[in-house]
């Protein structure tokens, strides 16, 4: 795998297969980005293509001022908060994975007695049911393990409202778990 600098530079030049492995290298990073807010499957697809198309159009102008995944990344929020606009799905005015559970449940807790996998499933579907600035932050930090710096430059939020919105994410995400696991105990 060649590095970032060198991929560019054979892009830039009309290489194809460079490009086709920028996008490959990407396409995980992009697909999370745009999945977590964007529902429809048709809609994500379509997204996805335009983040590349983007990114191919824009290409001349990186500097390397940021990792070219942040770069990437910050196009695929931008695309996906304005087609949001766009279909005039509300966003707020506030600017299959790998386990959450480990950064959100303390093993004293009665979480407990559910199985892993039901966990994860569960926790991924009420990460799903977040406002929506929280669902980014929360997936950019522990699903892409983005810096604050990085989602900062991705989403334009400044650096202490993405520790905050992590803050209250976390708190929401555990807080749900809770009543969750509150409603299997009565049954």
């Amino acid at each position: 795998m060649m590095d970032d600098k060198a991929l560019v530079s054979q892009v830039l030049n009309g290489d194809r297969m460079a490009f086709k492995q920028l996008i490959r290298q990407h396409e995980r990073l992009v697909a999370h980005m745009i999945g977590r807010l964007i529902d429809g499957e048709e809609d994500r697809q379509e997204l996805c293509q335009d983040v590349f198309l983007r990114v191919y159009d824009k290409l001349g102008e990186f500097t390397f001022q940021s990792k070219l995944s942040t770069w990437i990344a910050t196009i695929a929020y931008r695309l996906s908060i304005n087609h949001l606009r766009k279909k005039r799905i509300e966003v707020s005015d506030i600017p299959d994975e790998e386990s959450f559970t480990t950064h959100f449940i303390s093993q004293e807790n009665p979480e407990e007695k559910l199985e892993d996998d039901e966990m994860n499933t569960l926790v991924l579907k009420l990460i799903g049911q977040l406002p929506t600035q929280y669902k980014v932050v929360l997936t950019l930090y522990h699903v892409d393990n983005m810096t604050y710096q990085e989602i900062e430059a991705v989403t334009g939020m400044p650096e202490g409202t993405v520790k905050n919105y992590l803050f209250r994410a976390r708190h929401l995400l555990k807080e749900s778990v809770k009543k969750y696991l509150g409603k299997e105990e009565l049954i």
